[in-house]
């Protein structure tokens, strides 16, 4: 394997987990680390053990960096992702690829124009409990899958999180933050999206946080909290979706529910990388939780990025790829435009369903 050396840009709430996993593939070397705050670089990279905290320019002008993990909030998605596209370097971006359809279309045709590699977020479904999931549908465990259900219940960010503003901006919400992870899941299940059946609303104007370092400020909701719909694979499975903040409590409603001929598969919560898997066979009364056939079953958030160095080294498409993202960032804008309009939204998108991993891989290694 040829190392690749990586440069990470925004290194806020979520790059700590990329940092401590990416430096432990020996397949890349992150040799540099930037944000707009260079304070804040320099101390990620005094943390992480990174040879040099600097500014984005300096980053992207480094000949030595050649992918690039754009970790900045949803709204600088685009923009960044343009710039590192622009600097000859492939880039692998948190969820959502971007916020806009036309901003992700911009970012595909960037990199096709340069032949470069695009990469988004989530990479859950490349983790021990989804992969196993995928195997017992492929072996036939559960018959024809016919049905699927995906619920993300929850109160929303303002009461944990430090700087929640941006969940509920434009490009925000439960369906942009949390939907990435249920869709693509359910598109590496599945496959591609046909159509899309949508209602959204705003239930509360304004949130107030409850944070310590924000305590009692308001925030003005630009988005829909509360999204519902119904999703039409081009495979004939039907599936059911809600993704909310607006849910007191503790929701007893399945994370995700494959429903098939011959059985029915609980799915693990595609927010984490690992289990409980759980069978419920036709001719059986009880469910069984099913031993992980697949590896990465602790947080191994930046596999997705070690995917693309493999991909690079071996001519082949990256599973967590930029079809797929975008392909996901048009089915969430499916769901608001169809609410909106009062019809279905026909997706205009497509995109393989991802490769199946390899099962029983050491940690760091992926083919």
């Amino acid at each position: 394997m040829r190392k690749v050396n990586i440069g990470i840009i925004g290194c806020g709430n979520i790059s700590g987990i990329y940092f401590e996993n990416l430096r432990m593939f020996s397949a890349v070397d992150v040799i540099a680390c930037a944000d707009l705050d260079l304070n804040r670089a320099q101390a990620r990279a005094e943390e992480f053990g990174i040879p040099k905290g600097c500014t984005v320019a300096e980053l992207l002008a480094d000949p030595q960096i050649e992918l690039v993990v754009n970790l900045t909030i949803p709204a600088a998605h685009s923009q960044v992702c343009l710039q590192v596209l622009e600097a000859g370097k492939h880039v692998y971006v948190e969820k959502p690829l971007a916020v806009t359809r036309e901003e992700g279309q911009a970012i595909l045709a960037k990199a096709k124009e340069k032949s470069l590699l695009v990469g988004s977020a989530p990479d859950t479904f490349l983790g021990g409990g989804i992969q196993t999931c995928i195997k017992l549908i492929e072996d036939g465990w559960i018959g024809t899958p016919v049905a699927a259900t995906a619920f993300m219940m929850s109160r929303g960010h303002e009461h944990w999180h430090p700087d929640p503003e941006f969940y509920y901006a434009k490009g925000g919400g439960p369906l942009f933050d949390m939907g990435p992870y249920y869709l693509t899941a359910l598109i590496a299940m599945l496959g591609p999206i046909k159509r899309v059946a949508g209602m959204a609303k705003i239930s509360y104007p304004e949130r107030t946080i409850t944070s310590k370092k924000k305590f009692g400020q308001v925030i003005p909701v630009e988005t829909p909290t509360h999204v519902a719909g119904v999703l039409d694979f081009h495979s004939g499975v039907v599936g059911t979706m809600i993704t909310s903040f607006d849910v007191f409590g503790d929701s007893h409603l399945p994370w995700i529910e494959i429903y098939g001929s011959q059985g029915t598969i609980h799915v693990p919560d595609p927010n984490t990388f690992g289990g409980p898997v759980l069978l419920k066979r036709h001719d059986s009364p009880d469910w069984k939780e099913i031993p992980l056939s697949h590896g990465y079953t602790a947080n191994s958030r930046g596999i997705g990025v070690l995917d693309m160095v493999y991909a690079l080294n071996g001519s082949r498409i990256n599973r967590v790829n930029g079809e797929l993202g975008y392909h996901v960032l048009e089915a969430m804008h499916a769901f608001h435009d169809s609410s909106e309009q009062d019809r279905y939204y026909m997706m205009k998108s497509t995109c393989e369903r991802p490769m199946p991993m390899p099962q029983h891989l050491p940690f760091g290694v992926l083919d």
